[in-house]
């Protein structure tokens, strides 16, 4: 019997390394009840365009430069739509959501941050600075988050976290390659499938 699938769109800005664990996790047969349908970048020189159309999937581009950003983000709010988007993930998208948005998918949004939080998040920490700022406070162990997208920068309901123990003689550089590896990339497509296989249930019910 064919596994009802919710459709899901993956907003990039760069090198797309969560998008491919994704591509990675659906080439494995881990993604039952998630078709990866469409992915959206704020950015025309991301990387992950490329993995994407590899990959064979639809790949927009809505360049907040160009654009400006409340444009762009209506003009991939109507695509969404558009594409029958179920569940759409913040995969390395530094654009931040407006509240309008938000609400058009409330509770069908989520993001994947590098720390354990609420450690280490809000305005001004993505990337290299999330792991800078662990170092910096001493921290034995940081890791990964994938949250429910809120009005507020990553204070949404926490759907899973993994943790990474940062080790001696660590850089900036290295413990960003070791969350992503050991957490990031394990963590987002389990996250993923499970908020598909609950959506997909829920849109089941009379």
């Amino acid at each position: 019997m064919p596994v009802d699938k919710t459709r899901v769109a993956v907003l990039v800005s760069g090198g797309g390394t969560n998008l491919q664990a994704l591509l990675d996790a659906r080439a494995a047969g881990r993604l039952q009840h998630a078709e990866l349908a469409l992915v959206i970048s704020d950015r025309a020189d991301a990387y992950a365009l490329a993995r994407a159309e590899r990959a064979g999937l639809p790949a927009l581009c809505f360049d907040r430069t160009a654009l400006g950003w409340p444009a762009a983000e209506e003009a991939i709010l109507k695509t969404l739509r558009e594409h029958l988007i179920g569940l759409v993930v913040l995969a390395g998208f530094l654009s931040i959501l407006s509240p309008g948005f938000v609400r058009a998918y409330e509770n069908r949004v989520v993001n994947v941050h590098p720390s354990l939080l609420p450690a280490f998040c809000g305005k001004g920490f993505y990337g290299l600075k999330v792991h800078q700022a662990a170092l910096e406070r001493g921290v034995k162990l940081t890791g990964a988050s994938v949250h429910l997208v809120s009005e507020l920068p990553d204070a949404g309901p926490i759907l899973g976290q993994k943790a990474v123990r940062v080790r001696r003689g660590d850089t900036p550089q290295t413990l960003q390659r070791r969350v992503m590896e050991q957490a990031e990339w394990v963590l987002l497509p389990k996250v993923v499938e499970a908020c598909c296989r609950k959506l997909s249930r829920l849109e089941e019910l009379p």
